[in-house]
C-alpha cells in the first residue's frame, strides 16, 4: 500500500470524477449502456435537502482513484442496516490495497452507526471481489434471489 493514499469523506466536487468511475464500473460489468444517472441526480440525491448516499473517495496526487458509495437501509428482523453499493477502484491502480482501505473505512462507519447488517452484492463472475470479500470471512448466501423492477417495468404496471 501506499502512504500517499488519502481515504476521506466524499464532497460534492468530486462527483464528476465519481461519475466517470460508475462508468468505467459498468465497462468492467460489461453494461456500459447502463449508467443513466446525471450528475445533477448525483448532486440533489448525495447533497440535497433529501440525501440518500454517502461515499468515501481514496484519493492520490489530487486525483480520485476510487470510492466506496453506501446507503442506509431498515430491515424489519434487524433494524437499521447499511448498504455498500459499490467499491470502485480505477483499473490501473487494482492490487494495491484501495479497495482494502476503502471497505475498511465502510466497516468503521457501520460499527459507529451500530447497524445490525452491512450488505452487498457481488456477480458471481466477479472472481476478484468474491475473494476479496471471503478474506473478512463474510457470508455468501445462495438462498436470496434478487429482484428488481427497472424504471421501464415500473411504467408498464
Amino acid at each position: 500500500m501506499n502512504n500517499k493514499i488519502n481515504i476521506r469523506v466524499g464532497a460534492e466536487s468530486d462527483l464528476p470524477q465519481i461519475l466517470n468511475l460508475i462508468k468505467e464500473l459498468a465497462s468492467y460489468e460489461k453494461a456500459p449502456a447502463e449508467v443513466e444517472v446525471t450528475l445533477g441526480e448525483m448532486q440533489n440525491w448525495g447533497f440535497g435537502k433529501n440525501k440518500l448516499f454517502d461515499f468515501f473517495v481514496a484519493e492520490e496526487n489530487n486525483s480520485i482513484i476510487g470510492l466506496a458509495l453506501y446507503y442506509y437501509k431498515y430491515s424489519t428482523w434487524k433494524g437499521k442496516c447499511m448498504f455498500l453499493e459499490d467499491i470502485i477502484v480505477t483499473e490501473s491502480e487494482r492490487s494495491r490495497g484501495i479497495g482494502k482501505l476503502l471497505f475498511d473505512e465502510v466497516v468503521k462507519i457501520a460499527k459507529q452507526k451500530k447497524v445490525r447488517r452491512l450488505e452487498w452484492q457481488v456477480l458471481d463472475w466477479n472472481e476478484p471481489a468474491i475473494k476479496f470479500y471471503k478474506k473478512y470471512n463474510s457470508l455468501m448466501d445462495p438462498q436470496w434471489i434478487n429482484c428488481k423492477l427497472t424504471k421501464q417495468h415500473l411504467e408498464k404496471l
